[in-house]
């Protein structure tokens, strides 16, 4: 088995990962790993910066930023863990403003499971073929996106997923769409 498969692959690349409480832990985990072996730098931000906070099954995480700190220009992508934190953060007004600037972009939107309420609360999914959690299919579909019951669609710079066991082809999504885009990056100190 090759152990260095897209290592390197988002080298010099910074990704935003959203951070609150009652995440679901493998969905924020699992890609930040990942995506560091990658060679990405990954920016965990929540609603207060250093804070810790708990996933749905006790596993913490610090935030090393604060969401209100954050603009799109400095990343390359977002990527939006499930569990019930979605649905707090999409009623903060700069959460919601990243991830339209994001979709704006043509940056990487990411969501799995209940992670897409912040992008149907941001409303960048109308037109845009998606999954995520059959728990809010019809939330997708109310906001206008294309339902598809599958473990990853990856639909111009938008890739979801349904639920913690499609995070390999998640992740995979992620990358696919990190080496296509890659170049279009964040500005520059």
């Amino acid at each position: 088995m090759n152990d260095t498969i897209g290592v390197g692959i988002a080298s010099g690349l910074r990704i935003l990962v959203i951070v609150g409480h009652d995440y679901e832990d493998l969905e924020l985990w699992y890609p930040k790993l990942r995506l560091e072996e990658a060679g990405a730098h990954v920016t965990v931000a929540g609603p207060v910066g250093g804070q810790v906070y708990s996933g749905k099954h006790g596993y913490p995480c610090r935030a090393d930023a604060a969401l209100a700190e954050m603009e799109s220009a400095d990343f390359h992508g977002v990527v939006i863990p499930g569990g019930w934190m979605p649905d707090a953060l999409r009623r903060d007004g700069k959460v919601l403003d990243l991830v339209r600037s994001f979709a704006a972009e043509g940056k990487l939107v990411a969501a799995i499971c209940h992670g897409g309420w912040i992008p149907i609360s941001a409303g960048v999914y109308r037109g845009v073929r998606v999954t995520g959690s059959p728990g809010i299919r019809d939330d997708l579909v109310n906001a206008g996106a294309r339902w598809s019951d599958e473990p990853v669609v990856i639909d111009g710079n938008h890739v979801t997923s349904r639920r913690p066991g499609d995070l390999p082809a998640f992740c995979r999504g992620i990358l696919a769409v990190l080496a296509r885009r890659g170049a279009g990056g964040p500005r520059t100190p």
